[in-house]
């Protein structure tokens, strides 16, 4: 798998891309920024890696603790984190219930000390208010998401596609002739079997000799 580092590089060298080809598709600087912004903050920060110990965790710095649940109970590179859409649309809702809790205790407390009045209809109306008007804005922002999180998965596929080629190109390659080869048996006993050309020759030098 490649590293934090490793990452991170792909991310910022394929943005110029991103947004190139939104901007050329839509001729519209608004959408190409929301997009290319959710690319950059999917690739650093908002990415798979999130269900591990990783850099993109480190960067929510002292608000990290809220991805400990979703470490626990996720395992690593899952359907669930690596999956297409799926990853992304389970921690947008994840995020979405932790910002709903923390809203929620914020706004008691700016309620019982500054009367603040607030309802959820008014909240929900907004809501669907901006979706509406939005829309075109709302889809880019996830379509930038989701497009960072697919240059995480990709190249961690590819990364480990190419390391298992590797492998089994070496397990297929014929041994060495003239080299001593170690054969295991049972227990810690290891026997030295040597090619069949140098035990030929010695079997005709000790021949020779006697």
């Amino acid at each position: 798998m490649p590293s934090g580092q490793t990452h991170d590089r792909i991310t910022l060298w394929s943005l110029p891309v991103v947004a190139g080809i939104a901007f050329g598709q839509t001729q519209s600087g608004n959408i190409t920024l929301i997009l290319s912004g959710a690319y950059l903050f999917s690739g650093l920060m908002f990415g798979p890696d999130l269900d591990l110990y990783s850099r993109q965790y480190q960067r929510w710095g002292y608000a990290r603790w809220i991805w400990i649940p979703y470490q626990k109970t996720v395992k690593h590179r899952s359907i669930l984190s690596h999956g297409f859409a799926i990853g992304t649309i389970l921690r947008l809702i994840y995020l979405a219930i932790w910002l709903s809790i923390l809203g929620l205790f914020f706004l008691g407390i700016a309620q019982f000390v500054w009367n603040v009045g607030w309802h959820w209809q008014t909240w929900w109306e907004t809501v669907k208010r901006s979706l509406t008007h939005h829309t075109t804005e709302w889809i880019a922002l996830c379509l930038g998401l989701e497009l960072g999180a697919m240059s995480h998965v990709i190249s961690d596929w590819s990364h480990s596609t190419y390391k298992r080629q590797q492998k089994q190109k070496n397990r297929n390659l014929p041994p060495q002739r003239g080299k001593i080869v170690r054969k295991k048996e049972t227990g810690d006993r290891r026997e030295l079997r040597e090619p069949r050309e140098l035990r030929k020759l010695r079997e005709q030098r000790k021949s020779r000799k006697s």
